[in-house]
């Protein structure tokens, strides 16, 4: 079996999400995404500001938590769905495997981010600003736990894969000869996409133990918002 043939589900699956259809709800999306963004940074300052911990943090927000470059990855994966074998041939199999861990986590964040974005748009006018009980009251009446914790596991996968696989030499070589093939046909998205996750790892001594740290912070508020706490986010 292909080891990019996932890649043709997730793609599938983003074509279903209903915000390509409805600009109100493309604009909450949005919303949500940048609210989500910015309470993770107040939430997680201290582990982001550390120095080794800093493009890893950016990683996170830029490419693992959504937004507006995901729908030009998607294009891309559209792209490169024809062309699968001949990929499989230029991007090292344990790349492949984390690259596309990293773009499955990416489209489940969109995913439970347009739930919370069409829920908001039944409750609220829709230029109402965000405000972080908004959120909770909005989190806690779509019961979104289950979910929010499934892929915190996801994510802690995808933190031994980068460890495991990405901190070999001879992959991350492989896969830098493959920079000028990707941007001559045009996949330079999803090649930063991936390429993004090693330049990460650098400054790291391990990869799991920043997302071990992110994802204990983040069931903590998942558990405090399902149990009526009524400042989750502080």
């Amino acid at each position: 079996m292909s080891k990019l043939a996932v890649l043709n589900d997730l793609f599938m699956t983003y074509q279903q999400l209903n915000y390509h259809h409805n600009p109100q709800l493309l604009q909450r999306l949005r919303d949500v995404q940048n609210w989500q963004k910015k309470r993770i940074i107040r939430s997680h300052a201290p582990q982001f500001k550390q120095k080794q911990n800093v493009l890893m943090a950016e990683y996170f927000m830029n490419r693992l938590y959504g937004g507006p470059d995901f729908d030009a990855l998607a294009a891309q994966i559209q792209r490169l769905l024809p062309k699968i074998h001949k990929a499989e041939k230029l991007i090292p199999e344990n790349a492949i495997k984390t690259g596309t861990a990293g773009i499955q986590l990416a489209l489940l964040a969109v995913q439970l981010d347009e739930q919370v974005a069409a829920q908001l748009l039944q409750d609220y006018p829709e230029n109402t600003p965000l405000t972080d009980e908004i959120m909770r009251v909005t989190y806690l009446k779509l019961d979104q736990g289950t979910q929010r914790l499934e892929q915190l596991r996801q994510l802690d996968q995808l933190g031994l894969s980068l460890d495991k696989y990405l901190r070999s030499f001879v992959v991350h070589t492989a896969f830098k000869m493959c920079k000028s093939t990707a941007y001559k046909h045009k996949f330079d998205v999803m090649y930063d996409f991936m390429q993004d996750g090693f330049a990460a790892m650098k400054p790291l001594k391990s990869a799991e133990k920043f997302v071990r740290d992110f994802t204990a912070q983040e069931r903590e508020i998942i558990a405090k918002v399902h149990a009526g706490d009524p400042q989750p986010f502080a």
